[in-house]
């Protein structure tokens, strides 16, 4: 890491006042680790800024991705569009990701505990649902039957790319059912150790069938119970598909 706790405040600061001066924005907010206390020395910057005229949208991203580069040291940037906002996310000389998110007036509030608002008013937003169990347990019996698929066929990094997928969708289902974050990991290490140990059977250790197909079955066994958890009737109509493709 090449960036200090300090930079990282600068940085910030100069964001958010030029936000204060841009008369574009009607209000500034802090997201991510930091609106929540929880900021440490891995942490990137996460603002979001309330725009005036949602019509205005391309013009602040084009002046704003014009400020990160000359001004602050940026080398890449990809977009993630949500609703009708933007979430420009840079990565800087120094290794720190900086995420400037710019929304509509009518989608500038918060959607979860992670946001502090810097200045400005915020609109009362309904929260952000998080995923439903049934499509998660439907995403994960899809990766399983596509690894089985891919193991037959000799595709062994995409088999290993599907037996990952089982293992992660288990693990988010968990998540759900512990009532932590299910989305992109962010709960799976606040897990309890007995549940998450088993699946480190489900972790491909070499690029070979039968190791795929032995991490398969550990991945369908531990969706098989965590299924019996939440929906016993789907488990019971799933369990012997389930258990065939993962014999193969």
């Amino acid at each position: 890491m090449t960036y200090t706790a300090q930079e990282r405040e600068n940085i910030r600061g100069d964001l958010v006042e030029a936000g204060r001066s841009d008369p574009r924005i009607i209000g500034a907010a802090l997201t991510g680790s930091a609106a929540t206390g929880g900021e440490d020395p891995w942490s990137d910057v996460d603002l979001l800024f309330g725009l005036r005229d949602a019509a205005e949208l391309p013009a602040v991203l084009a002046d704003w991705t014009s400020r990160m580069y000359s001004r602050h040291g940026a080398l890449h940037h990809l977009d993630v569009p949500f609703g009708g906002a933007v979430y420009r996310v840079f990565l800087l000389q120094s290794t720190l990701q900086v995420d400037l998110a710019f929304a509509p007036s009518a989608e500038f509030g918060a959607r979860a505990p992670s946001f502090r608002l810097l200045f400005g008013s915020a609109s009362e937003l309904a929260p952000a649902p998080p995923p439903s169990a049934e499509h998660l347990i439907g995403l994960a019996w899809l990766h399983a039957v596509h690894a089985r698929s891919c193991i037959a066929r000799g595709r062994l990094w995409q088999g290993e790319y599907m037996i990952s997928g089982v293992r992660d969708h288990v693990l988010s289902l968990a998540c759900l059912r512990h009532g932590l974050p299910a989305l992109q990991g962010r709960g799976m290490d606040r897990l309890p150790v007995e549940l998450t140990a088993p699946l480190e059977g489900a972790l491909v250790q070499r690029l070979d069938a039968n190791e795929l197909r032995r991490a398969l079955r550990v991945a369908v066994s531990a969706l098989l119970a965590e299924m019996r958890l939440v929906n016993e009737p789907l488990a019971r109509r799933l369990q012997g598909p389930l258990t065939e493709l993962a014999a193969m």
